[in-house]
């Protein structure tokens, strides 16, 4: 998603959103959070009372979504940087997390479903009716995954042996990189348009050489190029073109050190951080694209090899990897709601998870969908290489304050919309 905007930043009660072409909009913040703990209050007066709270949110974040942890505009598809925004934000979702245990809303949940499925004994009649299946879950790793379908410590071994040899491919590697270092170079640049410092300026430049690293280790597939027929050269081998990835180890760590302090602005440097452990296991990896074609496949082979032999279920660098390579970015995937897996019927099951959104405009509900899509597949995708017993399905469930209840259907998969109310 492209950084339309240079940047949001509080003064007061104020933010500003400024464009690239320099036009200004100020937002008045009217919320200012109470302190009050949800979780304190579970009686039908409390849902009264947070109800209004909930409403008043809701329409100010209404152009306004948290997606895997990333404010969007979804008017002009925008980032929005501001920990206070954010902040609030998510005070809003707690506030409904804790509202979506009154029983009335249950109800209305189950008769969605019901109605929706035209009374099919095949759906679970009950989901989200306890506390833990209400909290949120921030996916960012092999083992969250197994830990929350249950998957024994042989199924996860078999998971491992399945899925490293496929995502540690050379061009997986290297566009996963790719994409990491071209969204880190528009934060940057967003940051240094703002508030340039001596950090943001020599970031640049040191962003600007890993993708010139990365460009230099693609090989051409052109047969018109014939430079699948080239032969080595002792002479090129030995020429100074050639290097390690130890080199490009070397640039990530001086680039976090010169953002250390805009760290907290930069998503994806800590994505690029999660990398260095990939980075550290293949440093002594050659990686020159002018020596002979068997050469270098020899080279990306044991790139692949070293980091399928020491990537593990807890590796957040290989569930980067897992993520580029189903959905083709890089970013670790929330879900609002983590909801559970249901009994639906013989030898079958039914994942539901949820999504909180902030107006039931199209497309923000059709926004909310496919992020939570990605979410329950990558869930059925483990759950499949696992071979687990019994057949799962995919169910999704999205609630926003004065929503039309309706069923959608995405990708085969069924998905319910919710109003909030009392």
């Amino acid at each position: 998603m492209a950084y339309k905007q240079v940047g949001i930043f509080l003064q007061g009660s104020r933010y500003y959103k400024t464009k690239r072409n320099g036009a200004v909009q100020l937002t008045v913040m009217l919320y200012h959070c109470s302190g009050e703990s949800p979780k304190e209050f579970l009686s039908y007066a409390w849902y009264e009372k947070v109800f209004p709270k909930i409403t008043r949110l809701s329409q100010l974040f209404k152009n306004v979504d948290l997606i895997d942890g990333r404010l969007v505009n979804i008017e002009d598809d925008s980032v929005v940087i501001d920990e206070g925004v954010e902040n609030r934000m998510r005070t809003f979702k707690s506030f409904v997390r804790v509202f979506l245990g009154c029983p009335s809303v249950q109800q209305r949940i189950q008769k969605n479903v019901v109605s929706s499925l035209g009374g099919s004994k095949s759906a679970p009649l009950i989901c989200f009716d306890k506390p833990g299946e209400r909290e949120p879950l921030v996916v960012n790793s092999l083992t969250k995954v197994n830990d929350f379908l249950k998957v024994s410590a042989q199924q996860r071994k078999s998971v491992r042996l399945t899925i490293c040899p496929q995502v540690t491919q050379h061009r997986i590697w290297t566009g996963a990189l790719e994409e990491i270092l071209n969204e880190l170079k528009l934060e940057i640049d967003l940051l240094n348009d703002q508030c340039p410092s001596q950090g943001t300026k020599m970031g640049q430049q040191i962003v600007s050489s890993c993708l010139k690293f990365l460009a230099d280790t693609e090989t051409s597939n052109d047969l018109d190029s014939m430079s699948w027929m080239k032969l080595n050269s002792a002479k090129v081998v030995d020429s100074p073109v050639s290097c390690k990835w130890e080199e490009f180890l070397e640039m990530v760590n001086d680039l976090i050190k010169c953002s250390d302090s805009e760290k907290g602005l930069l998503y994806h440097m800590s994505k690029l951080e999660v990398m260095r452990e990939g980075l550290f296991q293949i440093r002594d990896v050659l990686v020159d694209k002018h020596i002979g074609y068997k050469e270098v496949r020899h080279q990306e082979y044991l790139l692949q090899k070293k980091l399928s032999k020491t990537l593990g279920h807890s590796s957040q660098c290989l569930f980067t990897l897992l993520v580029y390579y189903l959905y083709g970015q890089v970013r670790d995937i929330e879900v609002d709601v983590c909801g559970d897996i249901y009994p639906s019927g013989e030898n079958k099951f039914t994942l539901c998870m949820g999504r909180i959104l902030t107006s039931g405009e199209e497309k923000m509900i059709w926004r909310g969908v496919k992020q939570l899509d990605r979410a329950v597949r990558l869930f059925k995708f483990i759950w499949e290489t696992a071979n687990m017993k019994g057949v799962l399905e995919l169910q999704g469930h999205l609630w926003c304050v004065g929503a039309e209840e309706r069923a959608l259907t995405y990708r085969g998969n069924a998905f319910f919309l919710h109003s909030i109310s009392l």
